[in-house]
């Protein structure tokens, strides 16, 4: 997902995006010690996309703020 898609999106719906990609991130790090990750990539995508997601949070919030 890239970041001018996710500047669209209200503060809420990041806000449960982030909640649902640090789910995913759990349960791919659980796969990868049990051993059942199929695709060991994916673990590095979704941390990518929920760094994107706290940044464009963050920026919001700063645009808030009125800095």
């Amino acid at each position: 997902m890239k970041a001018r898609e996710l500047r669209e999106f209200t503060v809420d719906e990041l806000l449960t995006k982030e909640t649902e990609l640090s789910e995913q991130l759990f349960a791919l790090r659980v796969q990868k010690v049990t051993g059942q990750l199929e695709k060991p990539s994916k673990v590095g995508e979704v941390k990518r996309d929920l760094a994107r997601v706290l940044t464009v949070l963050r920026e919001m919030r700063d645009e808030a703020g009125g800095s």
